[in-house]
């Protein structure tokens, strides 16, 4: 995360996490210590809303809260509708604990590892980024999907479910530019710069939300 902010944001600073006696606080109030991998995310870059806060926010330390049912840490809320993402209590005590999603009343497995969750997070929320660099492509045909595998590279990062995906999601780089294609259609785009944008647009090209600088 200090590498991807410091190409792609800006670098991380001083100021840019947490204090102790900020986890400290929410810890006491919550009866639960946060696991460890929770605990250094908070404190390299946690105050960084342009890292973990473009649409659906990683909650500040002060808004952690169990659900309704008093079994899940709930630390991420969807900017649209009544979704989290969260800790199971019994998993509190690792230090990189598995992480679900809760919608509609329901919940279903997300990522195995807190850890892996919160690098999701931020990259998630860098296809929302307000700086025009991002771009939505709707359909995601076949055609396209295949000039995807063969131009682009896959990162290496677990399959799971997105809103949008529910039988999952594959990430992609290629020259300055970050790619989510959702298994059901859709093919979110983050880019450095305009021009890496507009090389991308060529090179898949399709029916771009942005194309026109809307």
């Amino acid at each position: 995360m200090q590498d991807f902010a410091e190409h792609w944001v800006a670098p991380l600073a001083e100021g840019d996490g947490w204090a102790e006696a900020d986890l400290a606080a929410a810890e006491e109030r919550l009866g639960h210590r946060l696991p460890a991998a929770l605990r250094e995310a908070y404190g390299r870059f946690g105050r960084r809303t342009d890292l973990t806060a473009n649409r659906d926010p990683l909650l500040d330390p002060a808004e952690l809260h169990l659900d309704a049912g008093g079994h899940l840490l709930v630390l991420r809320h969807a900017k649209e509708g009544a979704t989290a993402w969260g800790v199971p209590l019994d998993e509190l005590h690792r230090p990189d604990p598995a992480v679900v999603l809760e919608s509609d009343g329901s919940r279903r497995p997300w990522l195995d590892r807190l850890s892996v969750a919160l690098v999701e997070l931020v990259l998630s929320e860098s296809l929302h980024a307000p700086d025009g660099h991002a771009d939505l492509l709707e359909p995601l045909d076949v055609a396209t999907l295949l000039a995807l595998e063969d131009g682009y590279v896959q990162l290496p990062f677990p399959d799971y479910p997105v809103f949008s995906a529910p039988a999952g999601s594959r990430w992609f780089a290629g020259d300055d530019v970050l790619l989510r294609a959702d298994d059901g259609g859709a093919l979110r785009a983050r880019a450095r710069t305009a021009e890496a944008l507009d090389g991308l647009r060529k090179d898949l090209p399709g029916n771009w939300l942005r194309a026109d600088g809307a």
